[in-house]
């Protein structure tokens, strides 16, 4: 039995939703987090001392930490899949994207998305917004930079690298904001909209 203990509106939950969904391998999410609760209960701690989303379960085994996750269901259940190429060179470009995510954008990219898309328009802080618009163009030049030389974030194929970096531009794309065009980025992301994993899962209003 394999379990995704995550609400499905978490960026984090998303990324393993997507993953799982592309691989098609079987699971039953469980509604925990957010106005869900349940992270602090006894059981859940003990699979996640951090008391966060996502956790994968699977016969006992529990993993914390949404792209360690990603990386455990490409070698445990796609090997020998392009979704995590073997070259090392290869695989370390696709791990430094993903933790860049983690490191630099994500930070940013969740100032706007609190403000406005979970905080009512009265409680907002703009200048917050305002200073986190400008950082996220400036650090989605960098992908889009990267994206001009090839179509996807790993290079020529779809693979895990694009998935935390496919979720959270949704959000940039969808949020209510003026933003600099950024064609290469735009690009990648109506190429995302594609995978029908993505069209159900990810590319859907923002809650």
């Amino acid at each position: 039995m394999r379990r995704l203990w995550g609400r499905a509106n978490s960026s984090n939950v998303m990324k393993v939703i997507w993953l799982l969904e592309e691989l098609g391998l079987p699971y039953e999410r469980l509604d925990v987090g957010g106005s869900f609760g349940k992270t602090d209960t006894a059981e859940y701690r003990a699979m996640n001392p951090n008391g966060l989303v996502p956790t994968l379960e699977e016969d006992g085994f529990t993993l914390w930490e949404s792209n360690a996750i990603l990386r455990h269901l490409c070698d445990a259940y796609a090997p020998h899949s392009p979704l995590w190429p073997e070259e090392p060179r290869a695989r370390a470009n696709i791990d430094r994207w993903m933790d860049w995510q983690q490191t630099t954008l994500g930070l940013p990219i969740g100032v706007i998305f609190w403000n406005l898309v979970r905080t009512p328009p009265e409680k907002r802080d703009q200048a917050a917004i305002d200073t986190a618009i400008r950082n996220c163009t400036r650090i989605w030049g960098m992908l889009e930079a990267e994206l001009a030389r090839h179509p996807y974030v790993g290079g020529a194929e779809f693979t895990i690298g694009d998935i935390p970096l496919g979720v959270l531009v949704h959000r940039w794309f969808t949020m209510a904001f003026d933003r600099p065009p950024l064609p290469h980025l735009e690009a990648w992301y109506n190429r995302l909209k594609e995978r029908a994993p993505y069209c159900a899962h990810i590319a859907r209003p923002l809650s």
